[in-house]
């Protein structure tokens, strides 16, 4: 078997929940290069749109979807929508998520007076919405076809605790933890269910916090630049490959329940 026929994702329809951010909309192009269908599913209509227009204008077939990942009927509306534009979803990318400035501590901060409107929130985002919700709308049908690949995005701080952003580094292990819940639920039925870690990739979310106003390296970001053995952040094309790897039910036949981490080797660093 080839190379290019082992990673194809030809005839495939893909779903990418969160497709309208930075590294979302990075794995929807992937996912499109590959050959699949993409259905760029989020909020943001205009960045859903210009992702999808990207897809098409280098061949690919994509559309962008209007969905709220914290809304069950929404996702079912957009599940439908999708197969009755493209066909069966074939592959689900959970990469809706976020931090809240709430639940963040600052320096000088007191964990004990911590916002729980704000954790519950980042929970709600990343866990319930972001990861568990579309499982189970998207799963549902994929059920039905004992067949499919669900990558759910976690983050590297879901392994060891980053510090400050105490609530996203909860619910990304909760990700993880869930992750291989479903992967051993539903593997007898056809499914596979992974997830990816990224390390440190500049977004809107986390733009402020690496980098001054000048665009010189803030110190956070220099912390982790120092630590990170290829002494750089990610960028987000560099997750193509992971994502079109898992997708792929030839490529990754026998991987679930594996969390991927791409990270620079920053989780490899001690002193």
């Amino acid at each position: 078997m080839g190379l290019e026929s082992l990673f194809s994702l030809e005839n495939k329809v893909a779903v990418v929940l969160g497709g309208t951010g930075a590294l979302g909309g990075a794995m929807a192009s992937a996912l499109g290069a590959a050959g699949a269908s993409v259905a760029v599913m989020g909020r943001n209509a205009e960045r859903g749109m210009e992702r999808a227009e990207s897809i098409r204008r280098e061949g690919g077939q994509g559309i962008f979807v209007s969905a709220d990942a914290l809304n069950r009927e929404s996702l079912m509306k957009a599940r439908d929508h999708v197969e009755k534009t493209m066909g069966p979803v074939d592959i689900l990318i959970n990469a809706a998520g976020g931090n809240q400035s709430g639940a963040t501590l600052q320096p000088g901060d007191d964990f004990c007076h911590l916002s729980l409107d704000a954790w519950q929130q980042v929970f709600d985002l990343n866990l319930i919405g972001g990861t568990v919700l579309p499982c189970q709308v998207f799963g549902e049908t994929m059920l039905l076809r004992n067949s499919g690949s669900i990558i759910n995005v976690a983050s590297m701080s879901g392994i060891t605790p980053l510090s400050r952003v105490v609530a996203y580094s909860a619910a990304k292990a909760a990700v993880i933890n869930f992750t291989q819940f479903l992967a051993r639920e539903w593997a007898p039925r056809g499914i596979r269910v992974n997830c990816i870690s990224p390390g440190f990739f500049p977004a809107d979310q986390n733009r402020n916090l690496l980098y001054n106003p000048d665009g010189s390296l803030a110190p956070r970001g220099a912390q982790i630049i120092n630590h990170t053995p290829m002494a750089r952040f990610g960028y987000a094309h560099e997750l193509a490959g992971s994502i079109v790897f898992l997708a792929s039910a030839t490529a990754s036949s026998f991987v679930t329940g594996h969390n991927l981490v791409i990270d620079g080797g920053f989780s490899s660093t001690t002193i």
